[in-house]
């Protein structure tokens, strides 16, 4: 039994060669040698490539180490979402969908509709989405929210939902393999923005959809063909590169996160201080029961006085990027309500730690808020 630090590095690996890298390089092709009337692994780009085999191998073993999983990569985290969302249901069909879901999924509702599928919303927390699964064909669950964090309990709704006989989906971009194993708790699928935590750097566009069923997994595998979401083969070796730092970024960022947040809780002028690893958040009893231990995410929020504020708050970092992701080594912060869609306060923050030192980053924090509060 290998512990998650050595799953990670090993993950998707292939046996070793002589004078071989023990991580092949990305490999380039549209096309591949078919000789012949025989049929191998590769013959369109479209349709597979070495690099990504060996990429979801590695995120297989991450998502259900203890059982054979199929894993299905993707161009981005939407594309993901899309495949399982548009694969999985038709005209007549029902969904039931975060209310406080990721704000990209308001224009994916639209869609759905727009094809004669009926489209519910509840929010994430209290398992509010049960009173609202009846007749569903596919449960689509996001927890811990982005970027409310709120936790539902996975194992509750998908026996429900299962009960019904409907699908369940979880979005585990925010708690990462390492946090969290959606299949383990009942989930059909764990899907994830790759883009954020998995690859960890803010340099590589990537999702994936990872399934022990593999009727869905071929069903979502003719989506992407169809669609042609592929990734690409440099981003796919980029992401495979990253899983090996997995563990130490997560533990690091968690740890960060947590003593962040603790921190702002002593700030008058800071309201509405959420993560899930703070004894005090409101899902930390589920958070714990149901993450791993330590491993509740990088990503804090808070409520500043208003936009004003925040925006000062923002201005006086100097150890934080104003850029809009999350799970990076290198901390970002953004005010939400300048996109839109999320339906939080004009000074709400959504903050994510990185890999800095902790001590570092706190007082960076502690700095920005006092200039900020000086502005006032």
């Amino acid at each position: 039994m290998t512990g998650d630090g050595t799953r990670a590095v090993r993950a998707g690996l292939p046996e070793p060669a002589a004078h071989e890298p023990s991580l092949p390089g990305p490999v380039f092709a549209a096309h591949f040698h078919l000789p012949g009337d025989a049929v191998g692994p590769y013959t369109y780009g479209r349709d597979g490539n070495p690099t990504w085999t060996l990429l979801e191998e590695g995120i297989g073993a991450l998502e259900s180490p203890h059982a054979p999983a199929h894993t299905v990569t993707f161009a981005s985290g939407m594309a993901a979402i899309s495949a399982v969302l548009f694969s999985q249901l038709r005209s007549g069909d029902a969904v039931v969908l975060p209310s406080d879901g990721y704000q990209l999924l308001p224009a994916v509702r639209t869609r759905l509709e727009s094809y004669g599928i009926e489209v519910r919303t509840a929010p994430t927390a209290h398992d509010a989405q049960l009173d609202v699964l009846d007749g569903a064909r596919l449960l689509w669950l996001e927890t811990p929210s982005n970027p409310g964090l709120d936790v539902c309990d996975i194992r509750r709704l998908a026996d429900a939902a299962h009960e019904r006989g409907a699908l369940v989906a979880v979005d585990n971009t925010l708690a990462t393999p390492l946090g969290q194993r959606p299949l383990d708790l009942g989930a059909d699928f764990s899907v994830a923005s790759g883009t954020k935590a998995l690859t960890g750097h803010g340099d590589v566009l990537l999702g994936y959809v990872t399934t022990r069923d593999a009727a869905l997994a071929d069903s979502v595998r003719l989506w992407r063909k169809t669609v042609g979401a592929i990734p690409g083969p440099m981003e796919s070796w980029l992401a495979h590169r990253s899983l090996a730092t997995l563990a130490l970024r997560v533990r690091q960022q968690s740890a960060g996160a947590l003593a962040l947040a603790e921190a702002l809780c002593e700030r008058a002028e800071v309201a509405g201080v959420r993560h899930p690893g703070l004894p005090s958040d409101p899902s930390h009893g589920l958070a714990v029961a149901q993450m791993r231990p330590g491993r509740f995410g990088s990503v804090v929020s808070f409520t500043l006085p208003d936009r004003a504020h925040a925006e000062r708050f923002l201005a006086a970092l100097t150890l934080v990027d104003d850029a809009t992701s999350f799970g990076s080594v290198r901390s970002t912060a953004e005010r939400r309500a300048r996109w839109g869609g999320d339906a939080v306060p004009e000074g709400f923050i959504r903050f994510s730690v990185g890999v800095e030192d902790p001590d570092d980053l706190i007082a960076d924090v502690h700095r920005a808020l006092d200039t900020a509060l000086r502005g006032a």
